[in-house]
């Protein structure tokens, strides 16, 4: 390529036409293709680029915790969910339209992972995206109005077309933080489209917002052009607890957010519990029977500071003193 046309074409911001310049140009030439059509295959690649470069800004600007796509989301497990009416919803009609989308059930059910898969949708078609969790929100909004940015944070809000509240009623808000979320969502009302996740029936609501009025206007805001999505059913951290103790695995390896208890592999043996064994007033263990084998020796202890091997990391060796069954199972 002329180092001239190289340079035209930084300058007017076009990348892929000089990535991709040479190559086409080739193609063009074999197949005999007009300047016209030459011209159109780098546009098409320009634009395809371009499409793919907004979408990722999109998702990184949306702030996602985690992402959660519509097509993992198992609907078999909550057979009341229409499963039609949320991939109506990834369409984006809400959006033009700035209606609200509320998540209604108990924790567990995958009211998040809706919520996080109907927002990436609306990224990926390219609109303005941002996820908070309620506290977080709040938070912000308190900061805000403590330095005196409250409207601008508003007003930034306003230039998204979609935003996410979720995990609202999980923590009780300040009679301060009420007010400010109402202000909050009636200032979207109508302009900005809402996705909301509670765990609470619309009536506990006030639990939250500690004011029967304020709770019941915004409500009324929230609920006027909403698509209300039931979640009933078994937590599904109950179902994989379940699942995993069918197979055997309890005790010692915890399920995720649970703590391992603190056991240390070839470290000191816990204490005996109390009125057991010598020196604590119980029989301790009873003698072998008449005739019987004597019980075999125990295995000889690993001496202090000793390298363990872990079979469940791969035989990787570690100090005998700093391997619990908590780190054993972040390490599998």
């Amino acid at each position: 390529m002329e180092p001239l046309l190289a340079s035209y074409l930084q300058q007017l911001h076009l990348p892929v036409f000089a990535e991709q310049y040479a190559q086409v140009a080739d193609e063009a030439a074999r197949a005999n293709l007009s300047y016209d059509r030459f011209l159109l295959l780098l546009a098409e690649q320009e634009l395809a680029q371009r499409d793919v470069l907004r979408q990722r800004t999109c998702i990184k600007a949306a702030r996602f915790p985690v992402l959660k796509e519509l097509a993992d989301f198992d609907f078999g497990v909550i057979p009341s969910l229409n499963r039609a009416r949320i991939l109506e919803l990834a369409r984006g009609h809400y959006l033009a339209q700035a209606e609200t989308v509320l998540l209604i059930g108990n924790p567990g059910l995958g009211k998040t992972h809706i919520a996080t898969g109907l927002a990436l949708s609306a990224c990926r078609q390219r609109q303005r995206v941002r996820f908070y969790t309620a506290a977080g929100l709040v938070n912000e909004l308190l900061a805000a109005q403590e330095a005196m940015q409250l409207g601008r944070l508003i007003s930034g809000a306003l230039k998204h077309q979609l935003i996410v509240v979720d995990e609202l009623g999980f923590l009780p808000l300040s009679a301060v933080g009420a007010q400010l979320l109402f202000q909050f969502c009636s200032a979207l009302h109508e302009r900005v489209a809402l996705i909301v996740t509670s765990n609470l029936r619309f009536a506990d609501w006030v639990q939250v917002f500690g004011s029967e009025s304020l709770t019941a206007a915004l409500l009324d805001r929230l609920t006027a052009r909403a698509h209300i999505l039931e979640f009933v059913g078994e937590s599904h951290r109950l179902r994989l607890r379940q699942r995993r103790e069918a197979n055997g695995w309890i005790g010692d390896i915890p399920l995720p957010g649970e703590v391992a208890p603190a056991r240390v592999v070839g470290g000191p043996t816990p204490p005996p519990r109390a009125g057991a064994g010598a020196g604590g007033g119980g029989a301790g263990p009873p003698p072998p029977a008449r005739g019987a084998a004597p019980p075999p020796p125990p295995p000889p202890r690993d001496p202090p500071g000793a390298r363990v091997t872990c079979p469940l990391i791969g035989g990787q060796q570690f100090d005998d003193q700093v391997v619990n069954f908590s780190m054993i199972t972040r390490l599998a």
